[in-house]
């Protein structure tokens, strides 16, 4: 009797096993990425899908509010955020699996405005910005916390044009939320990346910011200490040529 319910007692620890394997496969690989990576990451994790049978589930953001559910102990197997500072926050914390952090993307920063403005802006200097803007509200992410703030911040210093801007600012809390503000003619101008404004059609691109008025606007990709081998795969394919291929469409260039 003891020999047969060891038996049955092993049996059942085995199927217990496989069927958390196999669940464990069949599970969605999830990814934190930054709210510029939307369309990009939509399209690619699809192809990805297609390819490979595993499914994703992405979950779209501010940097910093991604970085912050990571550390707070959500499900994130992925982290691809749109600036460095988060991906250091969170491997000062030990929350990122040792050796997987790299550069992917790059973009850039640029002034809009909604696609019935008859404004024309060329950013050449603090005082033709100014002089372009008036006393008009901008929209961009909040300086405070969501990168492309930050990089709109970094590059009005060093226009000159923060001091007098600041004030004016409409703080969205995301760069898709900055976007929408322009789009519904919410705000007359708006500070987000190139890629945003190349997947909206309500608004229009005024000029680009000189890539020496603010630090290099780089998207890096990294495992969480909670990823298992379908998430690896995905990053893998992250830096394959048919996903380079959608990157680059959507206005991205590839990290050197």
């Amino acid at each position: 009797m003891r020999r047969t319910l060891t038996a049955l007692l092993a049996t059942a620890l085995a199927l217990c096993a496989g069927f958390a394997s196999a669940a464990e496969k069949d599970a969605p690989v999830v990814i934190f990425a930054a709210a510029s990576l939307t369309d990009a990451i939509t399209e690619v994790g699809a192809a990805f899908t297609k390819e490979t049978g595993i499914a994703i589930k992405p979950s779209f953001a501010a940097s910093s509010a991604l970085a912050k559910q990571v550390e707070a102990g959500a499900p994130a197997q992925i982290f691809f955020p749109a600036d460095e500072e988060w991906m250091d926050y969170l491997e000062k914390k030990q929350l990122l699996a040792p050796g997987s952090r790299h550069d992917v993307l790059a973009n850039k920063l640029v002034l809009v405005a909604p696609a019935d403005s008859t404004t024309s802006v060329k950013i050449t200097s603090g005082a033709a910005l100014l002089a372009s803007i008036g006393t008009a509200r901008v929209a961009t992410g909040d300086p405070d916390s969501v990168p492309v703030g930050k990089y709109a911040k970094a590059a009005l210093t060093k226009l000159g044009a923060w001091d007098q801007l600041q004030a004016r600012l409409v703080r969205a809390e995301n760069v898709r939320a900055a976007l929408a503000y322009v789009a519904r003619g919410e705000a007359p101008f708006g500070i987000v990346y190139l890629t945003d404004a190349k997947i909206e059609p309500k608004v229009k691109l005024l000029d680009t910011f000189p890539e020496t008025t603010h630090p290099p606007i780089l998207y890096p990709i990294a495992l969480t200490t909670k990823a298992d081998a379908n998430a690896k795969r995905f990053v893998k394919y992250v830096g394959s040529k048919p996903a380079s291929v959608v990157f680059e469409k959507y206005g991205f260039s590839l990290a050197h």
